[in-house]
């Protein structure tokens, strides 16, 4: 066995702070530096800005059907959290790893460097395409020009693994999860003469109001298992109304109001349906009253930020390879979102398989167990005599 230390690995990894609000250029020229030390030619894919970056190796010849191991660099904030230890410095305690990120998922992006030395030893039949992005968790931003060098700087793979924590069983569905913004535009007033403006915060509380009927009329459709999606919890898309902001004090009339909100569809359903029927009920119901009173009134609806959801497909070669791999008999949902929905809408099969407990992500003391690790490994060289010729 060749493999290099994964303790190690994600000791280095963890300590780049790599929080999505912050740059992870560190982090990526590091794995870039460490591949190349490794003879492994490694593509830093810089952002628009330049401060962020997707990287994308390939380990094994240059032919098609290969297979991407997919992992995202950037963690979610720690400010607000209660640690029992420096969250950007890996500490262990009773058998885990505990730091930012240790789960949620710089444990399988170590544990695929780690393979690095036993893939280059092996005589690959096809090839193994590393692909680590950024910005996944403020909404999968940085996947798709990721995405795009595949399909045009490397020859097409067959397969992605994405290693988000699923406790190394195989996953192959989740919701969708996108994120919109409605804003309503009014006119300020003295409070003392409120029929001289007009409530952007009033007409917000109608939108909301509808968002939330429309939350509870799916709420009363659960979808079977029966319907082939997956058995999700809850059986039904959900809607939620996250942040709201407007006005500026007691005593105006409130100009501006904000409220932005996520839909998180099922597998079969359409993202824009909601955003339609809501368009509609503004049409119809909010702006004719707003207008009558102030012709510059308007309300308007911006997406954020959009996942698509990720379908089952038990027949396809990824799922097929991670019940072979792991001995699953069919995989299962999860949910949260993920990278996954991305590739397989550019047509790629993928299966989502990692290492870590996604319980622990996100929240303090996040963790990885070396039991965990282990069998990370032990799976990843199953890969490798799968890849091998």
């Amino acid at each position: 066995m060749l493999h290099a230390d994964p303790i190690g690995l994600l000791d280095r990894l963890i300590a780049f702070d790599t929080v999505s609000n912050r740059s992870n250029r560190a982090l990526i020229d590091w794995v870039a530096d460490y591949l190349n030390g490794h003879g492994v030619d490694a593509q830093v894919l810089p952002s628009l800005t330049g401060n962020k970056a997707n990287l994308l190796a390939t380990l094994g010849p240059q032919v098609e059907g290969g297979i991407v191991l997919s992992g995202h660099t950037d963690v979610v904030p720690v400010e607000g959290q209660s640690w029992s230890s420096d969250p950007f410095r890996l500490t262990e305690r009773n058998g885990a790893y505990y730091g930012r990120g240790a789960a949620d998922m710089k444990g399988f992006v170590a544990l695929a460097l780690a393979m690095v030395p036993e893939l280059l030893a092996r005589d690959l039949r096809v090839p193994v395409h590393l692909a680590f992005t950024h910005d996944e968790e403020t909404g999968c931003l940085g996947v798709p020009a990721l995405i795009a060098a595949l399909e045009t700087s490397v020859p097409r793979p067959d397969i992605v693994v994405v290693g988000e924590p699923t406790m190394l069983t195989p996953v192959n569905a989740h919701k969708g999860c996108y994120f919109y913004e409605t804003t309503v535009t009014g006119r300020e007033a003295h409070s003392s003469a409120p029929h001289l403006g007009v409530s952007a915060i009033s007409a917000l509380v109608e939108i909301a109001s509808f968002l939330d009927a429309e939350a509870l009329e799916a709420a009363r459709h659960p979808v079977p298992a029966s319907a082939g999606l997956g058995t999700f919890d809850p059986p039904w898309s959900t809607l939620n109304l996250g942040w709201i902001e407007g006005g500026s004090a007691a005593n105006i009339v409130a100009n501006h109001a904000s409220l932005v909100w996520d839909f998180r569809p099922l597998p079969d359903q359409d993202p824009d349906a909601v955003v339609a029927r809501l368009d509609r009920f503004i049409a119809e119901k909010v702006l004719p009253g707003l207008q009558a009173r102030c012709p510059e009134a308007a309300v308007r609806t911006d997406r954020i930020a959009g996942v698509p959801a990720f379908k089952p497909d038990p027949d396809g070669p990824a799922e097929l390879l991670a019940r072979a791999l792991t001995g699953a008999n069919q995989g299962r949902t999860v949910a949260f979102a993920s990278e996954a929905g991305l590739y397989q809408r550019a047509g790629i099969s993928t299966v989502i398989l990692g290492p870590g407990d996604i319980a622990v992500a996100h929240k303090p003391d996040e963790h990885i167990t070396q039991a965990q690790l282990d069998e990370g490994l032990a799976l990843l060289y199953r890969l490798a005599d799968w890849a091998t010729a």
